[in-house]
C-alpha cells in the first residue's frame, strides 16, 4: 500500500503539473516590461513562447502566479532575476557560416587594410557567428599578435557564457572545411566523443562581453573596421533600430562596413548608412 504524500509535497507536484494561468494583462505587462528593457518587441502570436519560457522561471522561484513573478520584478530594479527574465525572451537561432556571402566580403575588405583589422559581433549569441568571424580573418590574414581582433557581445549572459566556452557538437561545424575543422577545433574523447571545442589559439582573438544595444553608449572598444549586427533588428521597432544605428556611426572607421541579417534594410531608416552590398553597409560619403 503506498503512502500518502505529504501536504507539501502535493502542493509542489501540483504546482508542476498544473498549468499556470497567464492572463491578457500579465502578458501586456510582460511586452511592455521586455520592450523597456532590451527593446524587445513582442508579438501578440508569441504568446505561447512567452509562456513556455516564463513558466520555468516561475517553477524554479516556487511561484504559481504570474503576477506575482511580475510584481516581484516591478518591486525591484536592479534584482538579478531581470537577467534571467531577459534571458528567457530572447531568441538566439545561429549557426557557423550563416548567411556564408557575408564571409568572402569580409576576407576581402581585410586584405585591403591596414594595422589591426578589428570586428565586433554586436548579437554573438551562442558563439558561432564570432568564431566564424575569427576562422575568416585568420584564414585570410594569419595568427600573427596584433593582427586582427574581434570583440563579441549579447544581452543574454546564459549564451555568452556558452560562448566563451566554446563547445559544440561537431555536426554543427558541417559548414567547416576539414582543414578549418582541424587547425580551430579540439576533438572530444570518450565521454566527450562527438564534441569539440575551439583551440585556445584563436580563442584568445575572440573577446567576450554583455552589451544591451538599447544603452545609450555601448563599452566597446571602438572603432571597428566591421561590425555585424545581423538578424537583431527586427526584433525592434522602427525607432530604436534608428537610434540603434545612429549609434554605430562614430564607431566605425572610415570605409567600414555594416552588416545586416537577409530581412533586414537599413536603407530607408537612416542616412547614415548607404546599402555597398547584398544585406551590406557603408557610411554614406557625407558622413565618412
Amino acid at each position: 500500500m503506498t503512502s500518502p504524500m505529504p501536504p507539501g509535497q502535493t502542493s509542489l507536484l501540483l504546482q508542476m503539473t498544473q498549468r499556470l494561468a497567464l492572463s491578457d494583462a500579465h502578458f501586456r505587462r510582460i511586452c511592455q516590461l521586455i520592450y523597456q528593457r532590451a527593446g524587445i518587441v513582442l508579438a501578440d502570436h508569441k504568446r505561447d513562447m512567452v509562456y513556455n519560457r516564463l513558466v520555468r522561471r516561475l517553477r524554479t522561484l516556487g511561484l504559481d502566479d504570474f503576477g506575482r513573478y511580475l510584481s516581484m520584478l516591478e518591486a525591484n530594479q536592479n534584482s538579478a532575476e531581470w537577467q534571467a527574465f531577459i534571458n528567457s525572451l530572447t531568441t538566439n537561432l545561429t549557426a557557423f557560416f550563416r548567411e556564408a556571402h557575408h564571409f568572402p566580403v569580409l576576407a576581402e575588405h581585410a586584405r585591403r587594410r591596414t594595422g589591426e583589422y578589428r570586428v565586433w559581433s554586436a548579437a554573438a549569441s551562442t558563439g558561432e557567428e564570432p568564431y566564424s568571424l575569427a576562422i575568416t580573418l585568420a584564414d585570410t590574414l594569419g595568427m600573427a599578435p596584433g593582427r586582427w581582433k574581434v570583440y563579441a557581445s549579447d544581452i543574454d549572459t546564459e549564451v555568452l557564457e556558452k560562448a566563451r566556452n566554446g563547445v559544440y557538437r561537431q555536426d554543427e561545424l558541417k559548414t567547416l572545411s576539414p582543414q578549418q575543422l582541424q587547425r580551430y577545433f579540439m576533438r572530444g574523447t570518450g565521454p566527450h566523443e562527438g564534441l569539440v571545442r575551439v583551440r585556445q589559439e584563436l580563442a584568445n582573438c575572440v573577446e567576450f562581453a554583455p552589451v544591451n544595444l538599447l544603452d545609450k553608449q555601448y563599452n566597446v572598444p571602438g572603432p571597428f573596421d566591421a561590425i555585424f549586427c545581423r538578424n537583431v533588428m527586427i526584433y525592434f521597432d522602427k525607432t530604436t533600430q534608428q537610434d540603434i544605428l545612429r549609434r554605430f556611426v562614430p564607431l566605425l572607421k572610415p570605409d567600414g562596413l555594416l552588416f545586416a541579417g537577409h530581412s533586414e534594410n537599413f536603407s530607408n531608416l537612416v542616412r547614415e548608412f548607404s546599402l555597398r552590398g547584398q544585406t551590406v553597409y557603408a557610411l554614406s560619403k557625407e558622413k565618412a
